[in-house]
């Protein structure tokens, strides 16, 4: 799954001109956490996000409420928004590995997504929740497996011809290294169209594996 398969596509933009008030409603308005700042033709200079626009302590402290209400109305997004050097975007066509990487690595919520230097989407945590979801077959009901195996070649193998033997699809899939235990990996499968009872059945033989955790999910 790439960055393209599950950004926000066409996401809104704002003029360095435009009010900062201007730039809250939208915000708003839409429920948005991140709003671009594009030049012509659809080009990144900033971006602007929740935090950006809230005031420091020192400056509430030190201003009464008509005068927060005159500074905020004299601001433009330019003025407020992270500056085109300082924003970590990403291409379309980078793995969302890798944007989850991004992410969690600068501690940031959303990256801009650039095409030739335009901004062509968003991406945002939600997008990479949502994505996680459906790698793991969620939307669909089934069962969900998890089977425990040793990290060596011919493990999946020995699974996928059990699948393909009782001549099931699997709606999702995910791996990862087994906590706390070392040279073994859990692999999780949504399979629909079956029951517990058979997925059990089917699954329990097979030498090496032991399933970890098994249930319904709608």
């Amino acid at each position: 799954m790439l960055v393209k398969d599950i950004m926000t596509r066409h996401p809104i933009l704002v003029a360095p001109e435009t009010p900062v008030t201007e730039v809250q409603s939208i915000m708003v308005e839409n429920q948005v956490r991140h709003l671009p700042v594009a030049g012509d033709g659809k080009r990144l200079q900033g971006l602007i996000t929740r935090q950006r626009l809230a005031l420091s302590a020192d400056e509430l402290g030190s201003l009464n409420v008509w005068e927060i209400t005159r500074h905020i109305s004299q601001l433009t997004a330019k003025q407020i928004m992270l500056k085109k050097a300082q924003v970590i975007t990403i291409d379309p066509d980078r793995t969302v590995e890798r944007a989850a990487a991004l992410i969690t690595d600068h501690k940031i919520s959303g990256l801009p997504v650039i095409e030739n230097g335009i901004i062509v989407g968003i991406l945002t945590e939600t997008d990479l929740l949502r994505a996680f979801q459906i790698m793991l077959g969620l939307p669909m009901a089934g069962v969900r497996v998890t089977v425990r195996m040793p990290n060596r070649k011919g493990e999946f193998n020995k699974l996928s011809t059990v699948l393909a033997q009782k001549g099931w699809g699997v709606a999702g899939m995910g791996s990862f290294p087994t906590p706390r235990h070392s040279g073994q990996y859990d692999l999780v499968l949504k399979i629909s169209d079956v029951s517990v009872e058979e997925v059990k059945e089917a699954l329990s033989d097979i030498p090496d594996q032991t399933i970890v955790d098994i249930r319904t999910v709608v």
